[in-house]
């Protein structure tokens, strides 16, 4: 190898197809190791972001339904309708038994 390739050259990497190239064994057992090491790599990274996210989201959902039924519990506006309705109803009642 050293014959073939001066000094500071290195030989590159040449891109193979294991459909329609013959390897042995050994080559298809390499390959399906490193691409399972890549694919490893992957996954670890995206389990990170899709437990950011899904916490992002769970959060946002939690945010949303506390804020509802604070704004709900704060909305007075039927009670002051009851008791408008209250005063409407005993005038109405004072003037029929005026009457």
């Amino acid at each position: 190898m050293a014959d073939r390739e001066s000094p500071g050259e290195a030989e590159f990497a040449k891109r193979i197809d294991p459909k329609k190239d013959s390897l042995t064994k050994e080559q298809l057992e390499f390959i399906r190791k490193v691409e399972l090491a890549q694919w490893q790599k992957k996954v670890q990274k995206r389990r990170g972001r899709n437990a950011f996210t899904g916490l992002a989201i769970g959060a946002i959902v939690l945010g949303i339904y506390g804020y509802t039924f604070y704004s709900v519990s704060q909305e007075r506006f039927l009670d002051d309708l009851e008791e408008e309705a209250k005063g409407v109803r005993g005038k109405t009642a004072s003037k029929t038994s005026a009457n």
